[in-house]
C-alpha cells in the first residue's frame, strides 16, 4: 500500500473513532460510513443493518452518556490489510472509566471494524463492539469463534469481489490495447502517405533525367559517327551534369528512407540528442503531404519558424515525434474543418514553431502548433486530455491521441499546455526541459 492511501486510512479510521465515542456531528457519519454497514453494538438487539440503523444506536449511547463524566484509553490489538490492501480489519481494546452517582465504574469493550476502500476513498463497511474474550456476558453479542466465522466470510467475499475485479481489469486492458494500437496504425497510414510524396519527387526527378541522359547518348553517338568530335564532347558534359543530378535525387530519396527507418525503427526507450528543429519540419511536412494524399481537396497555408539557437535535447526521438505529427495533424484538421463552413475571406493557416527558452535554473525549449480554426469550447477544453474523449465523428478518432501526447511529454519531464479561443484558433505548446541538453 503507497504512502498516501495508508494515510488516509488511519484518518478514516480516527475519524470514525470521533464520530463512535466524542463530538463529531452524527450527520458527519456519511462522509465515514457505507450506506449498507453491516454489525452489531455490545448487545444482542443492538443490531446494525444501515447506516440509519447505526446512526440511531449511536445517538442512544450519547444520550445514556450526558452526565457521565467519562474517560477512555484506547489499545490497539489487531490491525491486518485483506484484498490486496484495499480493506482492512481493525481491533481495538478501550478501558472506559467513569463516575456515576459518586461510583468508580470501569467498562472494557473491544471495537472491531472493517473499513474498505471504495471509490477513492475509506469507508467503514462492518463495526461492533463487545466484551473481550474473559470479559464476557451472557448478553453480549460477540464471542471469539463467531468473530472468526465472521472474518472468515468477510474474506471469502472479498476474493469473489477481487476476481470479478480482475476480469473486468483484463477486459478493459484489452480494449485499451486495441485503441491505442488504432491509434498507431492511424499515425502509420498518414505518415506513409506523406513518406510516399516525399520519396516521389527525388524520384520523379532521377526517372526524368535518366530518359534525358538516354536522349543525349543517342545524340552523341550520332555525332561521333559524323566525326563531330567537339559537338559530342559538349553533349558528354550535359550527360555529367545530368548523372550529378541522378546522383544527388537519388541520395536524397535514400536520405530520406533512412531518415523514416531511424523513425520507425523499434522503440529502445533511450534517450538521444536530438535536433527538434529537423523533427518538427520534418514532421509538419508529412503531416500535410499524408492529409493531401487523402484529401485532394485539402489546401492550406503552412510554415515553419525555427529559433537556430535550439540546442540538441535528449529525448525519444519517435515517441516526440510522434506528439508531433499528432497535434500538427489535428491543426490541419482543425483549419480543414473551418474552411468547409464558407467563412468569408478565411485563410487557413497552421504555424509550427520552436523557441529556446533560456532560464538559469530551467532552461526549456518550446514547440508551439498554432492553427487559425474553430478553436475549442471552453466547457470541453478541461476534458481533451481524457482518454477516448475525441471532437472528432464517430470512426474518425479513437480519442487516445492527445492522452498519449501529454502521457509522453509528461514521461520527459515537461509540459503539454493549450491556449484556445473558441471561433478563433488554438496553440498547442510543447515544453521541454534542456538542462540535460
Amino acid at each position: 500500500m503507497d504512502l498516501k492511501k495508508q494515510e488516509n486510512l488511519l484518518l478514516a479510521y480516527h475519524n470514525f473513532k470521533q464520530l463512535c465515542f466524542y463530538d463529531f456531528p452524527i450527520e458527519k457519519s456519511t462522509d465515514y460510513i457505507d450506506d449498507s454497514i453491516m454489525g452489531y453494538g455490545t448487545h444482542v438487539d443492538e443490531k446494525i443493518v444501515s447506516i440509519a440503523s447505526f446512526n440511531e444506536l449511536l445517538q442512544m449511547q450519547r444520550d445514556q452518556s450526558v452526565d457521565l463524566a467519562m474517560k477512555m484509553t484506547e489499545m490497539p490489538v489487531y490491525s491486518k490489510a485483506l484484498a490486496n490492501g484495499d480493506v482492512h480489519l481493525f481491533v481495538e481494546e478501550i478501558l472506559f472509566q467513569m463516575k456515576a452517582d459518586g461510583n468508580d465504574i470501569s467498562l472494557l469493550l473491544r471495537l472491531t471494524t472493517v473499513i474498505e476502500y471504495k471509490s477513492g476513498k475509506w469507508i467503514v463497511a462492518h463495526w461492533h463492539g463487545s466484551t473481550p474474550q474473559g470479559h464476557e456476558g451472557d448478553e453480549d453479542s460477540w464471542h471469539a469463534n463467531e468473530l472468526k466465522l465472521e472474518n472468515e466470510k468477510l474474506e471469502r467475499t472479498v476474493v469473489e469481489r477481487t476476481n470479478e475485479l480482475k476480469v473486468s481489469l483484463e477486459h478493459l486492458k484489452a480494449t485499451q490495447t486495441q485503441l491505442i494500437h488504432s491509434e498507431k496504425m492511424a499515425s502509420l497510414g498518414e505518415l506513409t502517405a506523406g513518406i510516399a510524396h516525399e520519396i516521389q519527387n527525388p524520384l520523379n526527378f532521377v526517372n526524368n533525367f535518366s530518359d534525358l541522359s538516354t536522349e543525349l547518348i543517342d545524340e552523341m553517338n550520332e555525332e561521333i559517327d559524323k566525326g563531330s568530335f567537339e559537338e559530342a564532347k559538349a553533349i558528354s558534359n550535359d550527360l555529367r551534369e545530368n548523372l550529378k543530378k541522378i546522383n544527388h535525387h537519388g541520395r536524397r530519396a535514400d536520405a530520406i528512407v533512412k531518415g523514416m527507418l531511424e523513425h520507425s525503427r523499434l522503440n529502445s526507450g533511450e534517450k538521444v540528442p536530438t535536433d527538434l528543429n529537423v523533427l518538427a519540419a520534418e514532421f509538419l511536412k508529412l503531416s500535410f503531404h499524408g492529409i493531401r494524399a487523402k484529401d485532394k481537396s485539402f489546401t492550406t497555408d503552412y510554415k515553419f519558424i525555427k529559433d537556430p539557437a535550439l540546442p540538441l535535447i535528449n529525448v525519444i526521438a519517435q515517441d516526440i515525434g510522434r506528439v508531433i505529427l499528432n497535434l500538427i495533424n489535428n491543426a490541419f484538421y482543425a483549419v480543414h474543418e473551418k474552411s468547409k463552413t464558407g467563412t468569408p475571406a478565411y485563410q487557413p493557416e497552421v504555424v509550427v514553431s520552436t523557441n529556446y527558452l533560456i532560464d538559469e535554473d530551467h532552461p526549456q525549449v518550446e514547440i508551439s502548433i498554432a492553427d487559425n480554426g474553430n478553436g475549442i469550447a471552453d466547457q470541453i477544453k478541461n476534458k481533451i486530455f481524457q482518454p477516448f474523449f475525441t471532437t472528432k465523428p464517430a470512426g474518425s478518432g479513437t480519442g487516445l491521441g492527445l492522452s498519449l501526447s501529454y502521457d509522453i511529454i509528461k514521461a520527459h519531464g515537461g509540459e503539454l499546455k493549450v491556449e484556445t479561443i473558441e471561433g478563433n484558433g488554438t496553440l498547442f505548446r510543447i515544453l521541454l526541459p534542456a538542462a540535460n541538453s
